[in-house]
């Protein structure tokens, strides 16, 4: 007898953080793993972080299950005009390149799967939930180049992500790669 179909739910804004519950245990076993070796600091960081962050215009959180069991989540809003998310880089950038709306690129923050469930679609349907009816151009997100991430990177490359820059949010972090996803132009709007 197989596992039940995955599921997938979605939450908008300060719904989010009534789902902490349901997303601090997956983020406490996912991300003890190597590369990330995330231990209380960096777990009591994402708490803080997130409480703010589901604050934001259109922040979206999706959460995939196996019957009841949560297996993946992902979290991310679209950048403000206002956003820190590209002078990060160690990269120069055009003023056209970094130009924000608020609705034109979806930053993903996190993008997460239980290593039971990964290499079975689910980062696929929660990616794919994340940016459902946005009307977004773009979507980025920060990747670790470690070798313990080449199976994430795998899926970025076949997903059409490509590396845009680097950063490192600290002196002493290590450093991630800012990867890019353009989408394609819907049809109805070709020839506009």
């Amino acid at each position: 007898m197989g596992n039940p179909p995955i599921t997938v739910e979605r939450w908008e804004g300060l719904e989010c953080a009534a789902q902490l519950d349901v997303v601090l245990p997956m983020y406490k076993e996912i991300w003890v793993e190597p590369p990330y070796c995330e231990a209380t600091k960096e777990i009591a960081d994402f708490v803080d972080r997130f409480a703010q962050e589901v604050r934001l215009p259109r922040a979206r959180l999706v959460v995939a299950r196996c019957g009841e069991t949560p297996v993946g989540y992902a979290f991310g809003y679209p950048l403000p005009s206002d956003t820190g998310w590209w002078k990060a880089m160690d990269e120069e950038t055009t003023a056209e390149f970094v130009a924000e709306t608020g609705e034109r690129t979806l930053g993903i923050v996190e993008l997460a799967v239980r290593a039971t469930w990964r290499r079975q679609g689910v980062a696929a349907q929660l990616h794919a939930h994340l940016q459902e009816g946005l009307g977004i151009e773009r979507v980025t997100l920060a990747m670790r180049p470690e070798p313990e991430a080449a199976p994430a990177h795998a899926a970025y490359a076949a997903w059409g992500y490509r590396q845009v820059g680097s950063w490192r949010p600290a002196d002493d972090a290590p450093a991630s790669h800012i990867m890019l996803l353009t989408l394609p132009v819907p049809a109805h709007e070709v020839g506009r």
